[in-house]
């Protein structure tokens, strides 16, 4: 009998890890996506003559991503994970192929946008996959890993985007996601459990996904455009601001009557799930908006090539891989976890505060010590808070907790990275107008390329170069007060017990534990 039992735990195991293994496959293709174009980007938008539209080939992503962030995490509860990652890994392949073959910057874009919609796909499924198989008390550090995953990508991206550079080309940027794509489709084919039955037939609720899509897209759009491409109190932008509330008022109503809800109002019943909220909304607005156009900035005033930049991300990288790691085999460990996305939030603070006080002809270590603290800050705290939500509720709505959760950092990532960029790109133009003469830069400065710049006459290089680091380094002092306000809300996080198995998360929903079935009692008397 023990022999039997030592035997089956061991095959379990074996189990648990190569679906791991998968999954940080699946993690990586997404994460990937988001680091990969930094360093080629200048080169991108000057042979494609769009330097006034590069925020959004961020953007773009972002938000195809965050929109269906929800869509997949309440399908994959429905329907099972595996045919929603298939999906998933499917989408973002096609978008690669039509970035990789992309002749002008709309196409690029529209590119970027379908690798989003299967990069939601690809990030939330596979922690939520995680919960399927390890328990809250072990997976601190699996999550550990996965954030280890994260950063590793955030300096591999950039490390292969200037590679390719320089290299076979920037289109190489996109052309990699297709054999890891092809193989990340049979590791799932291949190792991932076969999906869960289906528990009711009931509808879904597409009217919920649209509302709720309308609302974030329009939110987006007024955040990259205002300022920009229109002013804040233009009729475009304070419409868009119109659609927004309308279509969240109305998301709302129809979440309070639908069968199957894709956001079940009775999450925000949970304190841990809304202070997380708020917790992963500002450390996406200071994660995605700091790091977004930070290696443009390193070859634009920095003059180093595209690789330079990407080496130069390293600290950043190990950072957050040494802290993720560390920090999921504590929390494994003790089960304690509260402290550590609070002290997260007051480093994250601190790198955006030594990132703002960088200026031209600074060391080299001025910039990589910042990102050094702004990686130990992101690993503390990054993953541990999926970690409280996954904790939070039954394992029957783990996968629609885990894509709220993500939706909600997306959302932050992506006004953070949209802001930046609509505040960025006009700081820029402004400066570059008012400085450099249309001629002196060989067609303008939506042409300008890290080579051109390079090449200029020092005047005029001395004037582009003034030029990025006055319109980058201060919003990252604008953004550091917000880490504060997140140690703030986080300070008030209840620490849970975390489950010992998966078969008490099971047991605790038959009890009626922050169950689908109690959310949707709860809403039913309310109506």
């Amino acid at each position: 009998m023990t022999i039997t039992t030592s035997s089956t735990r061991a095959h379990e195991k074996r189990t648990v890890i190569l679906v791991f293994a998968a999954l940080m496959l699946v993690m990586l293709l997404a994460s990937l996506s988001q680091t990969v174009l930094s360093t080629a980007l200048p080169t991108i938008v000057g042979s494609l003559n769009g330097a006034d539209h590069i925020a959004w080939v961020m953007t773009a992503y972002l938000l195809g991503m965050t929109v269906t962030m929800p869509i997949y995490g309440r399908l994959g509860d429905r329907l099972g994970r595996k045919p929603m990652l298939l999906l998933a890994i499917t989408l973002f392949t096609v978008g690669s192929l039509l970035g990789a073959v992309a002749q002008d910057m709309n196409v690029l874009i529209a590119a970027r946008a379908v690798q989003g919609l299967g990069g939601g796909g690809l990030m939330v499924l596979s922690q939520a996959a995680i919960a399927d198989v390890v328990p809250a008390r072990e997976r601190g550090k699996y999550m550990g890993i996965l954030g280890a995953v994260f950063g590793l990508s955030s300096v591999a991206g950039p490390l292969l985007g200037g590679w390719f550079t320089e290299g076979p080309g920037w289109r190489w940027t996109f052309w990699i996601n297709v054999p890891l794509g092809v193989v990340a489709f049979v590791a799932v084919v291949a190792l991932l459990q076969k999906p869960v039955v289906e528990r009711a037939k009931t509808r879904v609720d597409y009217l919920g996904m649209t509302l709720l899509a309308i609302a974030t897209s329009a939110l987006i759009l007024g955040a990259t455009w205002g300022g920009h491409q229109y002013a804040w109190t233009s009729p475009q932008i304070i419409g868009l601001a119109v659609i927004t509330v309308v279509a969240a008022f109305a998301f709302v109503a129809v979440e309070r009557r639908a069968e199957e809800p894709v956001m079940p109002l009775g999450l925000f019943r949970d304190r841990n799930f809304n202070l997380t909220t708020v917790g992963v909304i500002i450390l996406g607005v200071c994660m995605f908006g700091s790091l977004s156009y930070l290696p443009t900035y390193l070859q634009m005033s920095v003059g180093v090539t595209a690789t330079q930049a990407g080496l130069m991300m390293i600290p950043m990288m190990g950072g957050m891989l040494v802290t993720s790691i560390v920090v999921g085999q504590a929390v494994s460990r003790t089960g304690r976890y509260r402290w550590y996305p609070i002290a997260g939030a007051v480093v994250t603070g601190l790198g955006l505060f030594l990132l703002s006080t960088v200026d031209i002809g600074d060391p080299r270590w001025h910039i990589e010590g910042g990102l050094l603290v702004l990686g130990i800050g992101i690993g503390l705290g990054m993953q541990v808070l999926t970690l409280i939500v996954q904790n939070s509720f039954s394992h029957r709505i783990v996968g629609t907790a885990t894509a709220a959760n993500n939706f909600f950092r997306q959302v932050g990532g992506t006004l953070g990275a949209a802001a930046v960029g609509s505040i960025f790109t006009t700081r820029l133009t402004d400066s570059l107008a008012a400085k450099l003469p249309e001629s002196g830069a060989g067609g303008g400065s939506s042409s300008l390329t890290p080579d051109m710049v390079s090449s200029l006459p020092p005047a005029l290089h001395d004037l582009v170069v003034g030029a990025y680091n006055e319109a980058l380094m201060p919003i990252f002092l604008w953004l550091a007060p917000f880490a504060a306000v997140s140690a703030a809300v986080l300070w008030f996080v209840h620490e849970k017990p975390l489950r010992h198995t998966i078969e008490t998360a099971k047991k605790d929903e038959s009890l009626g534990e922050h169950t689908l079935d109690a959310a949707e009692a709860m809403t039913g008397a309310e109506r």
